[in-house]
């Protein structure tokens, strides 16, 4: 499995690099704080599948980074080649690209 440091993306975003960026967290955690990407909830990952890009990279994210790499796997069966796990989720975000996020 593809994994890239919150460095990294923030590079991808500074640079208007074009990529999708997948939350798999819940809604509540979402509303807390995100990182602008697509909300859909790990349980919905499967059922949601078509909205998740198959020709430019995706990064998938949730809050450490153990329910992203679930999801990829999942996608993975579906045959998704282009995704890459967020190391740390949005912890590691939070301690290293932007203190002033929230984080619970």
């Amino acid at each position: 499995m593809k994994e890239i440091s919150v460095q990294e993306l923030k590079e991808m975003q500074d640079a208007n690099a074009d990529f999708q960026l997948i939350d798999v967290r819940e809604d509540f955690e979402y509303e807390v704080s995100n990182l602008g990407g697509l909300s859909i909830p790990l349980g919905g990952v499967l059922i949601e599948a078509d909205k998740i890009s198959k020709d430019k990279p995706v990064v998938v994210m949730c809050r450490s980074g153990k329910r992203s790499a679930a999801a990829i796997m999942q996608l993975e069966q579906l045959g998704y080649t282009n995704l890459s796990n967020l190391q740390g989720g949005i912890l590691a975000w939070a301690a290293e690209i932007d203190p002033e996020l929230s984080v619970y």
